[in-house]
């Protein structure tokens, strides 16, 4: 399932190349997309080729190759919903930061039931988003996102990061030599850095969910 923001950056990619044999730069894709900076653009092409959307041609500059069209992602968008049938009830444990951290949440007593297609094979659960400062990655206030238990995870994933066993919120993690930081996808929020031990990862995003 795509967000809304992989979804546009996937059909200004698809009618760009009609018209182009020549990819468009980040910098395109970043104005196309009114984002205020790249790494917004890039975590969405990674996303896009993940999911087998796009190959990204490695020994070529400014090469995408459109594996799926638009019209094929739709039609994985129906799959998704008509999927929804086939569905697993996960706990919703409350809201979580995406801008200023708040207080951790871990109250199972309400449920949400997501598509299994979702899922992979550990242990999941839902969180709600609450703030602006993860926009540029396709999360949006409001937003539902869906979290594999996790311990660990690598450079430039999104974690819900638990700070100093108090705050929660959901940021890209950066590992860094002594310490950790957590990135907003946001220009308006400041990365924040802490020493190792004093954040630890509680899970990974897998899937979003947003009502229209």
């Amino acid at each position: 399932m795509l967000t809304r923001k992989q979804k546009e950056l996937l059909d200004y990619l698809t009618a760009h190349a009609e018209k182009s044999e020549v990819s468009p730069s980040f910098d395109e894709m970043r104005d196309a997309l009114g984002l205020a900076s790249k790494s917004g653009i890039h975590r969405l092409v990674s996303g896009l080729e993940e999911r087998g959307y796009i190959r990204r041609l490695a020994n070529r500059a400014r090469a995408i190759e459109i594996l799926k069209p638009v019209t094929l992602a739709a039609a994985d968008l129906g799959r998704s919903v008509a999927a929804a049938a086939d569905a697993v009830s996960l706990p919703l444990l409350g809201k979580i930061a995406a801008g200023t951290p708040i207080e951790a949440l871990s109250d199972p007593s309400n449920q949400l039931e997501v598509p299994a297609s979702m899922l992979g094979r550990g242990e999941h659960f839902a969180l709600e988003i609450v703030g602006d400062s993860m926009m540029e990655a396709g999360i949006l206030d409001g937003d539902t996102v869906v979290i594999e238990r996790a311990e660990t995870a690598n450079h430039g994933d999104i974690v819900v990061a638990l700070i100093q066993k108090q705050e929660a919120t959901l940021k890209t993690l950066l590992k860094e030599p002594g310490r950790i930081g957590l990135q907003a996808e946001n220009p308006r929020y400041e990365t924040r850095y802490f020493q190792t031990d004093d954040v630890e990862v509680q899970g990974r995003l897998t899937g979003l969910i947003r009502k229209y």
